[in-house]
């Protein structure tokens, strides 16, 4: 991370950014009909209603973090059989939601992910929540959640404006640059007003925010130019 970047998400609040994500995905999934949800997803081996369930089911380890009850989350992973880390836990979720009727698992993910958004405006900014990895701010774990939200929007082809196109880009690539740092990345990023300079393993790149972005998580084409070192070195959120 250069000196000019320092502190990428000085200005941004993570709790608009989620709150804006999470209505994204409701309104579009609103609108779907039964063809729609058995669309496939950009994720993965997931349908669009495949990711409404991994959002739905995230929620358990969400309000285990909130409730301090990381204990009580890991013996539930241990009663159901539950193994292969996050990974697995994900595609547990997904699973167990495929047999459900799609409202109630809409309806499950609305109630949920709505009481995780109220409470972690509450805590606040400087708050620390309790996680896997340990006390972490509870601002950055939501800039990490609205991340997640921006990209499973695109996953499922949630429409976004022209007018909040570019302004969603940049405090996604944002987020990038924090994520990277936090990382101790061996990418070295430059946020700069012609896109974003990366620099890792001898190659450099100037890059466009939204390029960017789908490096940091993950979904770049395979057939994408970027040098396959950078690529490496710049995926961090997914």
């Amino acid at each position: 991370m250069t000196a000019e970047s320092k502190d990428p998400l000085a200005g941004l609040d993570p709790f608009d950014l989620f709150d804006a994500e999470a209505e994204r995905l409701d309104h579009f999934f609103r609108g779907l009909d039964a063809r729609g949800w058995d669309r496939p997803s950009r994720a993965a081996g997931w349908s669009v209603r495949d990711v409404l369930g991994h959002l739905a089911g995230e929620e358990l380890y969400n309000h285990a973090c909130l409730d301090d009850d990381i204990d009580g989350f890991t013996a539930m992973l241990r009663r159901e059989g539950v193994g292969g880390g996050f990974d697995g836990f994900n595609e547990w979720c997904v699973e167990r939601r495929r047999g459900v009727p799609v409202e109630e698992v809409l309806q499950e993910w609305r109630r949920e992910n709505g009481d995780t958004r109220e409470r972690m405006r509450a805590l606040g900014r400087e708050a620390l929540l309790p996680t896997f990895a340990g006390p972490y701010p509870v601002g950055s774990q939501t800039f990490h959640y609205a991340s997640e939200y921006a990209t499973h929007a695109d996953d499922v082809g949630a429409p976004v404006t022209e007018d909040e196109a570019e302004e969603r880009a940049w405090w996604r690539a944002r987020v990038g640059a924090f994520v990277l740092a936090e990382q101790d990345s061996k990418a070295e990023v430059e946020l700069t007003a012609d896109g974003v300079w990366v620099h890792a393993y001898g190659a450099s790149e100037l890059l466009p925010a939204p390029v960017f972005v789908e490096a940091t998580v993950g979904r770049l084409p395979d057939d994408h130019p970027l040098d396959r070192r950078l690529r490496a070195a710049l995926r961090c959120l997914a």
